[in-house]
């Protein structure tokens, strides 16, 4: 039995979770976010208690075991998102490379010949305190916002996957939180044979 299934979600003020069937609808200040449960777990809405109970009815099935907790965790960032929302911050570090929200899109300059567009989902929000890096050592800087915290998390990762951090000199597009390993380049002996 999995220890994360296990414990209920806890339901907040200003949070109303609907079920219809294996549907779950949850409607919060931010908005509202709905998925359909796996048929394999069993979901309980209790009002009364202001909880959400996630049980697996055959402990011994595999499948039961495996979705367990995952939905348990999918519902309780669902809840999460509707009252305070999820952010992701983010840097990019190199000489001359830059970031702008032109329309709707995500407008990347980073080190190639040709500035890489990338389109904004629905439901999230760029902010972008510092545009531009200046030299290697100040890098740009923006935060990503939403409610869907599957949605923010691929959108984070596909704006890193476009320069991912090169290990040498650091450059690229990096979370902030994120250390990246650094090697040391060639060292060259002086002198002669």
């Amino acid at each position: 039995m999995s220890r994360i299934g296990k414990k209920p979600v806890e339901i907040p003020k200003g949070v109303k979770v609907e079920q219809k069937g294996r549907l779950v609808k949850v409607t919060g200040p931010l908005g509202t976010l709905e998925m359909d449960c796996h048929p394999n777990i069993t979901v309980t809405v209790d009002d009364s208690a202001s909880r959400i109970d996630v049980v697996n009815p055959k402990p011994d099935d595999r499948k039961g075991k495996q979705l367990h907790g995952t939905m348990r965790a999918l519902l309780a960032n669902m809840v999460a998102g509707v009252s305070k929302g999820f952010e992701r911050r983010m840097e990019i570090y190199g000489t001359g490379y830059s970031i702008k929200d032109q329309g709707g899109k995500l407008v990347l300059q980073i080190g190639f010949c040709h500035p890489v567009e990338l389109a904004i989902p629905k439901g999230i929000s760029v902010k972008i305190d510092v545009a531009a890096t200046r030299g290697n050592d100040i890098p740009a800087k923006f935060s990503l916002s939403g409610m869907d915290k599957c949605v923010l998390g691929q959108f984070a990762a596909n704006i890193r996957r476009v320069r991912p951090p090169e290990p040498y000199k650091g450059k690229g597009i990096r979370y902030a939180d994120e250390h990246v390993q650094r090697k040391m380049g060639k060292a060259f002996a002086s002198g002669g044979a």
